[in-house]
């Protein structure tokens, strides 16, 4: 298993010879998606979801009903390599095993509408690791690595502590990190790890292009 942050909320997840890359959105390389398997976009926000992006790799794009309504409209070209999936549902790329979770976009403020949302808990042979998106949904399972958002407009430090404390991944991966400068990613970091370590458990952020 080789799991590579790669700008913002992407991740690359190699396992078993299959390739997934997870939300390769505006703050990513476009190149991020290159000899993927498989395109997993957990909603339709620009830091997630980029069409010329997704038509630099020839994969199936597993994402959900919002997002494919926006690559109907603005990306027709890409609609045959559309996979929709429903909050719950399972699904399979080649040695890795994957499943919809949620189904709502945090709220960013109560006078907005919540768009549509869902993570991905994916399986590589036994090992499980979770995506949330732009939410605070849980995978409602016990996971070994939480990909946690860090920064948001939507998001408090105070929300990202409680829930990887309420996910109790013993690893957790720093996702969502291009909102704040690195003065405040740091002491984002010192928070969390503050907070989880005495739990057992760790807390990495990584540079763009490392792997876990």
């Amino acid at each position: 298993m080789r799991i590579t942050k790669l700008g913002h909320a992407c991740v690359r997840i190699e396992h078993e010879g299959t390739t997934v890359v997870l939300d390769p959105g505006g703050f990513t390389a476009p190149d991020a998606v290159d000899g993927a398997d498989a395109v997993l976009v957990t909603h339709e926000h620009p830091d997630h979801y980029v069409a010329d992006t997704l038509r630099r790799a020839d994969a199936p794009v597993h994402t959900i009903e919002g997002v494919a309504a926006h690559v109907r409209s603005d990306a027709p070209d890409l609609v045959e390599r559309l996979q929709v999936v429903a909050p719950g549902e399972s699904f399979t790329v080649g040695s890795i095993s994957v499943r919809a979770v949620g189904e709502l976009h945090a709220v960013i403020h109560p006078e907005l509408p919540r768009i549509t949302n869902s993570g991905y808990l994916l399986d590589l042979g036994g090992t499980k690791v979770f995506h949330p998106g732009d939410a605070l949904t849980g995978p409602g399972e016990p996971v070994d690595l939480l990909l946690v958002p860090v920064s948001a407009p939507w998001l408090r430090v105070a929300e990202a502590i409680d829930f990887a404390r309420e996910v109790g991944a013993p690893r957790n991966l720093a996702i969502h990190d291009r909102v704040y400068s690195e003065a405040g990613l740091g002491i984002v970091d010192g928070h969390l790890q503050r907070f989880l370590e005495p739990a057992g458990q760790t807390y990495t952020r990584l540079p763009d292009g490392h792997d876990l």
